[in-house]
């Protein structure tokens, strides 16, 4: 119970690796905020998972492609818990359109959620953690695509790049209040998201010789990553990144 009296909030916490490391945190004794878009009734499954844990579970509302939306979610879970010890920007999109095909709502809307969106509810929440004056941690779930780059995804790895720059202007920024900030960088994690994907024949097949560890990831591999980022073993530990990517970008 490494995260006792903690309390969380984690953006897209509703599903795939939100979900994971929504159960991760809990599991270790925080209680937590399930930010949520749309999916109402997931948010409400995984507040159950809290709750079976022993913790406090609520599900909030907002588009972290808002900055009004996010004023209101951070309040919320201040509301709902009492305060913030824990963020995990996690919440993303991430539309596959070739660069000479980009729309301008698509770079965006991208844009907005993953790179702003991430800017906008770690303003908030630190605010929130130096005000409580108890220090903070804050974990962004950024991409091997802040190191790399693909087709159709440009406007997706730029955003991700930028999170990952912008993590550790925060974290140098952010120390003399004891808030620290990291990154889980993970590579192909199978989700619910992709999994048509990846019932196509040849599929799976491909990407496992792109993988040394010859699997996709599970959500769950990144919640033992958001664990050490939360908890007291990682205090020294600020500006970093943990890969969760069965060794693919160890590669040349």
């Amino acid at each position: 119970m490494r995260l006792k009296g903690k309390r969380a909030l984690v953006t897209g916490g509703s599903r795939g690796i939100g979900r994971a490391i929504v159960e991760a945190l809990a599991a270790e004794g925080a209680d937590v905020a399930i930010n949520y878009y749309k999916e109402k009734e997931s948010a409400l499954e995984v507040v159950r998972a809290v709750e079976a844990f022993g913790g406090k579970g609520v599900a909030v509302q907002g588009d972290v492609g808002s900055y009004d939306s996010i004023d209101q979610l951070v309040k919320g879970t201040v509301d709902a818990l009492g305060g913030i010890d824990i963020l995990v920007n996690n919440a993303g999109i991430c539309w596959f359109m070739p660069f000479l095909e980009l729309t301008k709502e698509a770079w965006e809307r991208t844009i907005g959620v993953d790179l702003t969106g991430t800017f906008y509810c770690s303003q908030q929440v630190a605010k929130q953690m130096v005000s409580q004056g108890n220090g903070g941690r804050i974990i962004n779930v950024t991409s091997i695509g802040s190191f790399q780059s693909n087709a159709t995804q440009t406007h997706y790895c730029a955003a991700k790049g930028g999170q990952d720059l912008l993590a550790k202007g925060m974290a140098i920024e952010l120390a003399e209040y004891g808030i620290t900030v990291n990154n889980i960088a993970p590579g192909t994690i199978l989700t619910d998201i992709n999994t048509d994907f990846f019932n196509e024949p040849g599929n799976l097949d491909r990407y496992h010789e792109k993988i040394p560890m010859k699997r996709l990831g599970k959500p769950q591999d990144c919640g033992g990553a958001a664990v050490f980022f939360a908890s007291d073993e990682a205090s020294y530990v600020t500006g970093a990144t943990i890969l969760v990517d069965g060794g693919h970008l160890a590669q040349l």
